[in-house]
């Protein structure tokens, strides 16, 4: 009987059903490969043959047998080789990550001098793709034996090699491929000439992996025989070979390579903990943020020099293509600019960036400091560097450092409500005013009045102003109440200087006297409140008249005199001392408020703006400067903090104060009437993020543009979604993604809106990718029909950069399209809120509805879209319906925090842990508590592996996202327990902070488990929030570990009373009736548990 009959043995087969391979982060690469390795008769042949082999002989049988035998004797040899794997020797070709070494298969990496193969592995992308990726290179050759010889991949036209920019026409003769990069040789119109067609050309790299023809994708077999690495080794190796570029795995596993930070917690035991915890992730920013400035050193720069109006020197100049998303160049950054050739002597001079690159060029523009001996006549030869200046990261140190060691650095009250201990609430004495509304304000509404009203009666509020609420003119009000109180100057503050300038601008309407201190590198940067800057207000002080005459000189001359210098600063500091002492509100950064010049003063009523965009440490600087009554006003259903570094962020430090505290059940007050957004544009927003709580505070006829002729697919709903069928590519960066179909369109849309008659400024177009952002700036100017100043006032930006804007029309380009990648940090639900909440009278989405309908709350959209009957496609100028089908949007409910609605309430890396019995559990029998799937990563790198979220079937009440499950041992260890607001203040002692060490003790001396196997199962995992659990004999009741719902006290948790009171209420203000609601089985959406 031959062999072949037995073929490979059906175990080495094993096919994942495709939800369970979403699940494991699995690939499934069926179509790629044609599997040529072996045949598999089918059952028939098999049958047949072996039916007559029985009845011809039976001797056949036994050499079978034999033969069998032998094959699984050699099957086993090849096992214990596999042991051996890693030792044995392998080429210098092999793959740096799993050893493949069919030079057929692997790439070499001209950068980091190592070679790759370009198969997936366990990871979404091929390992060359994945290597380049995370070590940043671009320049790839292939192998001598390859089909294709040692070639370095170069563009046929200009020589570039940069592998993400390159691709292909196929030439009319097929045997010829002509590799040419997109941009802008592929865009280029001479091409035509040579007969070939540029809009036949293709990446080579499609869907994170090189075209198989350029690159042999190594086969199923070879790849289960390699060594099998995980994406998180890979990153991890990654991390090492910049340190040891000839570091192997092995070296993975030696202690102290890579040790965790420990992770924020929820609630502290005291100062001295809380500043041990945030020290260390603000350590780990600032070394990272340092590396990645002083990695940017550029030479050979070209400068173009002017004098500007102060007459100080400004130099111009373009940095090559850098990784852009990482360098986020800021106004008012320092660069040291070098002379490096021979014209002139050797030179260096520091600057202020005063222009960075926008849509009008890629310049930047620095001012230099003095320019004395600069050598202006020379434009070639200047090398850049940037300066890390570490005074932020010095202000928060600090500040954490002060909070634990000053008493008077806040009041006892916030002190111990900050840290997450019980306290009684107390209320602040004071006259409230008659009118609520501010002189030269606005006439507040009822949401806002209460608002303000509860503010200045409590010492620690938060304020949460979803869009277009009026959130500036609430802060400003409140500020204008407590000026008038008399208790010193109010501190006002907020974590980006535009933020500040708007609240500056607004408080200073009410007539009070505000000061804006700014940081002295931002002198030279003019803002619309530039009038109030402490620098200014000091030129046009009146009572000074020596300094004014010093002052004169100095402008005029440019220089004074030693002694003339001397008191020149002395009467300065005496100058600003009067000034802020006698201001009635001080308006600065939240670091800004660190500024030694307010170090002396203690300021008992602080506000901050925007605190859900600060990092703890950050917020702290302005609390501690004797903080008795605190006001943070930001919106957690919007974005986050930025944080660079991805190990301090998995660590908590991307968590915004305000959240934290949310989850410790201090309510929002939340602004309730919206007065941005067309109402058809506030409706999904307001149902998905707020619970359906935003009122209208404008109609329909309001919102509709007055001479303005677009033809939306519904006139009465100015919104549609424009299916678009493109491929995603990555950019040239090779960290972010473009789609060249989606420019494409977003091209036509808005020429479309211009023609109809909006102006270019009304316009703004978000696309969450850095990569799409740069292709669009260039495709409109190049290809727009319409004259390229146009396309030159429409602002593209990514999600951040609108966040706290609004503009007439928005576009959404959502960039990703692909099969196995998900779609990266647009799965973040605060991204989706702020993009569509920007628009006032209309909002476009183009993107691929296949690839994002697998994310629950897309689908959600899209849904919402197609039952408005605005899901478009064909052209635009007759748009039809689009007749694509989704499944059914699932309720949403986030598992851990049912209240917190999209709030990420922690952030762990997100990878979710299935714990047995838990609502992830898809299996019967339980899985083992240590299996993890990666999901992306929230930071919003590229991420790797599908989205878990769609394989889930989790039964999803509306309105929610799912923060992950937290790692084992996420919070228990240190935070015992909370005592959630309902429990008996005796039950847990201050905050219930007991030590819990073990397994079995998750009670905490409360009481014992319903049933001792469930402590069992649990392996020690805590929610973000509190400890009890349910008890696992009703796995009906939503058997989910680790609610965290501050409503729940720890008791009602315990044996078999667990009542469905999950109180949906955490974001609502105390008017809501939540808890009455509950106890009789009222609040829809809930009860099917």
């Amino acid at each position: 009987m031959s062999v072949e009959a037995y073929g490979p043995s059906s175990q080495t087969l094993t096919f994942l059903d495709t939800e369970e391979a979403e699940l494991l982060g699995a690939d499934t690469q069926g179509s790629e490969f044609e599997f040529t390795d072996f045949t598999l008769p089918s059952q028939t042949q098999t049958q047949g043959q072996t039916q007559s082999q029985l009845d011809g002989q039976n001797g056949g049988l036994d050499d079978a047998v034999v033969k069998t035998s032998q094959l699984l004797a050699e099957l086993n040899f090849e096992e214990d080789e596999e042991d051996t794997y890693y030792t044995k020797d392998l080429p210098l070709h092999a793959c740096s990550y799993c050893g493949i070494q069919d030079p057929a298969c692997v790439v070499y990496c001209n950068t980091s001098k190592k070679w790759f193969c370009n198969g997936r592995g366990n990871t979404s992308g091929s390992h060359i793709v994945n290597h380049l990726v995370r070590a940043k290179c671009k320049e790839v050759a292939l192998h001598k034996d390859g089909p294709l010889g040692e070639t370095v991949l170069e563009c046929y036209n200009c020589g570039c090699r940069n592998a993400f920019l390159l691709g292909f026409i196929p030439a009319k003769a097929d045997s010829v491929v002509v590799l040419l990069c997109r941009q802008p040789c592929a865009s280029q119109s001479s091409l035509k000439d040579i007969n070939w067609d540029s809009s036949q050309w293709q990446p080579l790299i499609q869907d994170r992996c090189f075209l198989s023809w350029l690159v042999k994708i190594p086969s199923e077999q070879e790849q289960l025989r390699a060594r099998q690495i995980t994406a998180q080794q890979i990153n991890k190796l990654e991390e090492l070979w910049k340190e040891n570029p000839s570091a192997t795995l092995e070296d993975l596993e030696k202690p102290g390579v890579d040790e965790e930070p420990q992770h924020v917690l929820l609630r502290y035991e005291d100062a001295y903990q809380y500043q041990n915890i945030f020290g260390p992730l603000v350590k780990l920013e600032a070394d990272y943020d340092k590396k990645l400035k002083e990695s940017q050193t550029q030479d050979n720069i070209t400068v173009r020099w002017d004098l500007g109006l102060n007459k100080k020197r400004i130099a111009y100049f373009t940095l090559p293509k850098t990784d852009s998303g990482d360098m986020r160049l800021m106004q008012g950054d320092e660069i040291c600019l070098r002379y490096k050739g021979d014209l002139a002597p050797l030179w260096k001079g520091i600057g202020h960036v005063i222009k960075v690159p926008d849509n009008y060029g890629d310049e930047i523009a620095i001012e230099l400091r003095s320019s004395v001996g600069a050598p202006v006549e020379v434009p070639h030869n200047f090398q850049v560097d940037f300066v890390w200046k570490s005074t932020s990261f010095d202000r928060m140190q600090s500040a954490l450092k002060t909070f634990a060691v000053d008493e008077t650095s806040v009041s006892g009250y916030i002190y111990h409500k900050l840290l997450g201990h019980e306290v009684e609430d107390v209320l602040i004495k004071c006259q409230l005013p008659k009118r609520f509304t501010a002189q030269g304000l606005p006439d507040l509404n009822h949401s806002q009045v209460y608002a303000v009203k509860t503010v200045l009666q409590r010492p620690l509020s938060l304020i949460q102003g979803p869009p277009g609420t009026g959130k500036t003119v609430t802060s400003a009000t409140i500020v204008y109440h407590l000026a008038r109180q008399g208790n010193g100057p109010v501190l006002v503050c907020a974590p980006s200087n535009i933020a500040v300038d708007q609240l500056t601008e607004k408080i200073h309407q009410t007539g009070l006297k505000v000061v804006r201190l700014c940081a002295k590198s931002r002198e030279a940067i003019d803002s619309p409140v530039s009038f109030l800057a402490l620098h200014n207000q000091i030129r046009n002080m009146d009572s000074m008249p020596e300094l004014q005459k010093l002052q004169q000189l100095k402008d005029e001359t440019g220089e004074l005199s030693s002694a003339d210098e001397k008191r020149y600063r002395a009467l300065k500091r005496t100058a600003e001392r009067e000034l802020l002492m006698n201001a009635d509100v001080i308006c600065c950064t939240c670091v800004g408020a660190g500024d030694p010049r307010l170090a002396k003063m203690q300021f008992r009523s602080i506000l901050i703006d925007e605190s859900t965009q600060a990092t703890e440490p950050e917020c702290m600087v302005p609390v501690v400067l004797g903080a008795k009554q605190l006001i943070l006003v930001g919106d957690h259903c919007q974005l986050g903090p930025v944080v660079m570094c991805k190990k301090a962020a998995k660590a908590g430090l991307s968590q915004s104060l305000f959240e934290r505290l949310v989850v410790l059940g201090i309510r929002p007050i939340r602004l309730q009437v919206q007065y941005r957004m067309h109402p058809a544009l506030s409706a999904f927003p307001s149902n998905i993020f707020y619970e359906g709580s935003l009122q209208n505070g404008v109609t329909a006829a309001d919102r509709i543009k007055k001479g303005f002729d677009f033809q939306w697919p519904q006139p009465d709903k100015p919104m549609f979604f424009y299916v678009t069928q493109g491929q995603e590519e990555i950019a040239s960066s090779g960290t972010s993604y473009l789609n060249r179909t989606e420019a494409a369109n977003v091209e036509k849309i808005t020429t479309r809106l211009l023609k109809a008659g909006a102006k270019p400024d009304q316009i703004g177009i978000i696309t969450p990718y850095e990569g799409q952002r740069s292709y669009l700036v260039q495709y409109m100017q190049f290809s727009g029909s319409l004259h390229t100043k146009l396309y030159q006032e429409v602002e593209i930006a990514s999600v951040d950069a609108f966040q706290g804007r609004e503009k007439d029309f928005i576009i959404l380009s959502c960039v990703r399209a692909n099969e196995h990648q998900g779609i990266g940090f647009l799965n973040d639900p605060r991204r989706l809120n702020v993009a569509l909440t920007r628009a006032r009278y209309g909002v476009i989405i183009v993107g691929n509805p296949k690839a994002l309908s697998k994310q629950p709350l897309w689908n959600h959209l899209l849904n919402y879209y197609k039952e408005q009957k605005v899901l478009v496609e064909g052209p635009l100028n007759n748009l039809r319906e689009s007749l694509m089908q989704f499944s059914k949007p699932r309720k949403l409910v986030n598992t851990i925090n049912p209240g917190a609605r999209f709030m990420s309430t922690a952030m762990y890396d997100a990878r979710e842990a299935l714990i047995p019995g838990s609502a992830y559990d898809r299996s019967s029998t339980g899985r083992p508590a240590s299996m993890y799937f990666q999901t992306h990563d929230q930071i919003g790198m590229i991420g790797a592996g599908p989205n878990p979220m769609a394989a889930l079937n989790i039964p999803i009440p509306f309105n929610l996202v799912m923060p992950p499950i937290p790692p084992p041992g996420y919070l228990g260890q240190t935070n015992g327990p909370a005592a959630g607001r309902g429990a008996l203040k005796g039950k847990a002692g201050r905050g219930g902070r007991q030590r819990n060490r073990g397994v079995g003790n998750h009670g905490s001396g409360q009481g014992n488990m319903a049933s001792s196997q469930a402590s069992q199962d649990m392996v020690s995992q805590s929610g973000p929030l509190t400890q009890g659990f349910i008890s696992m004999s009703q796995p009906s009741q939503m058997s989910q570990p680790g609610l965290s719902q501050p409503e729940l006290s720890q008791d009602s948790y315990l044996g078999d009373e667990f009542k469905s009171q999950i109180d949906v209420a955490l974001s609502q203000d105390s008017t809501y009736q939540g808890e009455r609601a509950y106890q009789h089985g009222g609040v829809p959406g809930l009860s099917q548990y």
